[in-house]
């Protein structure tokens, strides 16, 4: 794809130009290591790296001109510097417009909420395979376009990232595009640009308010999503807001909506409901009550959370008109999704289950479908990531003793933080839960941890490993590691045999 400078400098009124703007742009990029020669290098003004200090590798890389927001003295000779108040603004505005707007292209879902984003995503991933459409994915785990699969780092990619990776799901002929939208994405509106056909919420609890600050804040940049549905606007129609009627805040995801809702739940009345669930270690089946009638699915995967989940997926599959056999079919033949409530088998007669569960009410929800299917004690081994809110510690450390036999505190991504001090902060919680049959210990090294949880475990208990799920590493002080969750396991379930 290619833009003259001056098409993109026109839609950046008040830009100052210093150099030539009769140049066609080949490439737009925030990181001069992988700009393209021939490109636009946008300087962003990061919390610790500043791009503006990259202008003459950029010119190395072969840049023909640069974003900048504020006068750089002696500029690499034969740059054209198009300086603006706020480039990171500027981004939003002319990457979507470099990629030629992909996203009106495709059908494109958002799922956004706490937790179910990922699980909810494959699910509806594995309908629209299974209705003939070739499907891209965004997300935590990793971004796909038909079978291929490309690492992330981040759930939303930065807008300029975003929409490369739409442009290019464009060109490989991709039917629908269904994205985690993050809370972050959607306050710093790197989903610029794009035009969701579809919404889906999840739930909501507390996590990210370092970030937001406030659950308030937190709220607000949830509901953008659906208040950004519009018939009116974009070129694309039939629009819908899939909401979670029985999460408190799915009414302000409701109402921040101007187009079609369909409502799921289990508790309240809506337009998909769940009935006669039965939750086993199995598997999951339940009475569907919907507008596409009464049906019944015997699912492959576990837990009421699941179940929210699967009604999810079938509502925005419903909205974007999927014959319900198709949507029947796809569910019920759906195993599960890397590090979500996924069993380790290592030939153990106890289970070993990871679990990516971070947040209060994703670690409550995996333990109470643990006390439902599990034989014997249940031994928890988690703990909470460094740098992160602080304030859901002890809330976690109190819902890991409830439900948990013994409990084992250690590290998850300590980051700059002490790991010690971080435990210290979840023990407040155990020890308010904690009842006289009941035992926890803390053991920051988490491979240790994995290993005295598999110790300590005997014929029929259950040992639930969370809050790293599908990661392969792990940060600390010192930088980030290979560790991974499941690995660690068995190599400790092959000691033990």
């Amino acid at each position: 794809m290619t833009k003259t400078l001056r098409e993109i400098i026109e839609l950046l009124p008040g830009a100052v130009v210093s150099g030539d703007s009769d140049i066609t742009i080949q490439d737009i990029h925030h990181d001069s290591r992988a700009l393209l020669p021939g490109g636009l290098f946008v300087c962003i003004s990061g919390a610790t790296v500043d791009g503006h200090a990259f202008l003459q590798q950029a010119k190395e890389r072969g840049a023909l001109a640069a974003l900048v927001e504020r006068e750089i003295e002696a500029p690499p000779e034969g740059l054209t510097l198009v300086r603006v108040a706020d480039t990171r603004a500027a981004a939003k505005k002319i990457a979507p417009f470099f990629f030629d707007y992909p996203a009106k292209k495709m059908r494109m879902v958002g799922i956004t909420g706490t937790n179910g984003k990922t699980t909810t995503t494959y699910l509806l991933k594995s309908i629209l395979n299974r209705a003939g459409y070739k499907v891209g994915v965004i997300g935590t785990i990793q971004n796909i376009i038909g079978e291929r699969k490309i690492p992330t780092n981040n759930s939303t990619p930065d807008v300029i990232d975003l929409q490369r990776l739409l442009a290019e799901m464009s060109e490989c002929a991709v039917d629908y595009v269904v994205m985690e939208v993050s809370s972050h994405a959607l306050e710093l509106d790197r989903v610029a640009g794009c035009e969701f056909d579809a919404a889906v919420f999840t739930n909501m609890t507390q996590d990210h308010l370092d970030f937001h600050h406030t659950f308030e804040n937190y709220l607000a940049a949830k509901q953008r999503l659906f208040s950004g549905l519009s018939e009116a606007e974009g070129n694309k129609r039939r629009k819908t807001a899939i909401v979670n009627i029985d999460d408190p805040a799915g009414a302000a995801m409701k109402a921040a909506s101007a187009v079609t809702t369909l409502s799921y739940g289990l508790k309240q009345n809506a337009d998909f409901m769940a009935l006669e669930t039965d939750v086993q270690a199995s598997g999951t089946r339940f009475v569907l009550q919907s507008p596409l009638g009464r049906e019944t699915l015997q699912l492959k995967i576990t837990g009421f959370f699941n179940v929210y989940n699967v009604l999810g997926a079938i509502a925005a599959a419903s909205a974007e008109e999927i014959p319900f056999p198709v949507i029947k079919e796809a569910l019920e033949e759906f195993v599960s999704v890397s590090g979500r409530f996924e069993l380790v088998d290592g030939g153990q007669d106890f289970s070993v289950i990871v679990d990516y569960a971070h947040t209060p009410d994703g670690l409550e929800n995996i333990l109470q479908t643990a006390k439902q299917i599990a034989k014997r004690r249940i031994i928890v081994v988690f703990g909470c990531g460094g740098d992160r809110d602080r304030t859901k510690r002890p809330i976690m450390g109190g819902i890991a003793a409830r439900y948990g036999d013994i409990v084992i505190v250690t590290s998850d991504n300590p980051r700059s933080e002490n790991p010690a001090l971080i435990l210290e902060e979840i023990e407040v919680g155990i020890k308010e839960q904690l009842s006289a049959d009941k035992v926890y210990e803390k053991i920051a090294d988490r491979r240790q941890a994995i290993g005295r949880a598999i110790e300590l475990a005997m014929a029929d208990d259950l040992v639930i490993i969370a809050g790293k799920g599908h990661e392969d590493y792990q940060i600390l002080n010192t930088g980030k590691i290979h560790f991974d969750d499941k690995e660690v396991a068995l190599e400790w379930l092959k000691v033990k045999r």
